[in-house]
């Protein structure tokens, strides 16, 4: 008999990628992270997207992921989703990022708050989240540059 008969959804969890670890690149910090992200950045200057990059134990890029996709001057952001993936790419650290559509480059109380609530939920896992980043089409924000982690 299977699950469907009794009722139960199947849950399978699956993560692939077809980049082997020696190509994979390692991030050396948030210039890097802004130059590797903002070519593949879609609609950079017209809606917010939050976006996370899951990291190897040695802080190589084992993929990016995009969280939600949002208006003008916001976006949801669903910490369940971020943890889900982590843990499907097996992943050691994690770099959020999110743009702001207004270029402007300073850290609303909401951005503030997301990075604080993934950061604790990162600590039960043994995640480590290095830095958050806003970009522009202009430049970008480091949260850890700036001292905000």
């Amino acid at each position: 008999m299977n699950l469907f008969e009794q009722n139960i959804a199947e849950v399978t969890i699956s993560y692939s990628h077809r980049v082997m670890p020696s190509k994979q690149i390692r991030v050396t910090g948030s210039k890097s992270v802004y130059d590797y992200v903002y070519p593949v950045w879609p609609d950079l200057d017209y809606r917010e997207r939050f976006a996370v990059l899951l990291l190897s134990r040695s802080l190589k890029i084992l993929g990016l992921s995009w969280i939600s996709t949002g208006g003008v001057s916001g976006t949801v952001v669903d910490a369940k989703l971020i943890f889900q993936l982590v843990l499907k790419a097996n992943a050691s650290s994690i770099i959020l990022l999110h743009n702001h559509p207004s270029g402007e480059l300073r850290t609303s109380e909401a951005d503030r708050s997301i990075t604080r609530k993934i950061k604790e939920g990162a600590k039960l896992l043994d995640v480590e989240v290095p830095d958050h980043i806003i970009m522009t089409s202009e430049g970008y924000y480091s949260f850890a540059d700036e001292g905000e982690l």
